[in-house]
Formats: structure tokens, C-alpha cells, sequence
């Protein structure tokens, strides 16, 4: 049984795989021949090998909104491309408010703590 639902898993887990890299790659040779081949953020232009370095950005970051007149497109080169999504990465954090600082205790340093209790046992002595 359970070797079953692995497979029924992996089948399920391939199709979509190859399902997005089909959708990419439409949606990519459309983006290539709407736009001219250059990094909109840097202004590297690409061709040749190179050319694969150059990524398709939705603006929206909904990657099911591909219009036909590239509206939702940005060509960026890989570099670009993970530097606009990490600024959304840290822009999110920030709307959530500040982070917890007790999640980060076990990663902290705190040479002083519990000093100002000491201190005043060894006055009070």
C-alpha cells in the first residue's frame, strides 16, 4: 500500500514538473520574441550561449498570468532575477513586523547576561 502512494506521488510530482517546464518554456520563447535581449534592471544585453542567463520575470509573481503581450514580463538576467525576489523576500519579513527576538535566542551571544544580578549580591556582601 504504501509502496503504491510513493509511486501514485512520484507520477503526480513528474507531471507537474514536466507540466511548468512546458508552460516555462512557452512562455519564455514568447518573452524572447517580444522583447529585446537585455537585462532590464542592469542593461546587459545577451546572445549567443549567454542568452540563457536571461530569465523571464512576472511582475505580478503570479507565473499562471502570462497575457500574450508580455504585460506581466520583464527579461532579467539571473543575477537580477534573484536580487529582485530576495528584496521581496525582505520586504515581506518587514511588513510582518519585527522578528521574534526569543526565535534567535539559541543563536545569541549574551556574555553579559545575569552581570547586573551578580553585582549586586557582591555589594550587598
Amino acid at each position: 500500500m504504501v509502496g503504491n502512494d510513493t509511486s501514485n506521488i512520484n507520477q503526480l510530482l513528474s507531471q507537474t514538473h514536466r507540466s511548468r517546464q512546458h508552460r516555462e518554456k512557452s512562455y519564455r520563447d514568447r518573452a524572447l520574441k517580444l522583447f529585446p535581449w537585455v537585462c532590464a534592471r542592469c542593461g546587459r544585453e545577451f546572445s549567443g550561449k549567454r542568452l540563457r542567463e536571461l530569465t523571464v520575470h512576472h511582475k505580478d509573481h503570479n507565473h499562471d498570468y502570462n497575457p500574450p503581450d508580455g504585460s506581466n514580463w520583464e527579461l532579467l538576467c539571473l543575477y537580477c532575477h534573484d536580487n529582485e525576489h530576495n528584496r521581496d523576500m525582505v520586504a515581506d519579513a518587514y511588513a510582518h513586523g519585527q522578528p521574534d527576538a526569543s526565535a534567535d535566542s539559541d543563536f545569541m551571544d549574551k556574555p553579559f547576561a545575569g552581570l547586573a544580578e551578580m553585582l549586586k549580591r557582591k555589594s550587598a556582601k
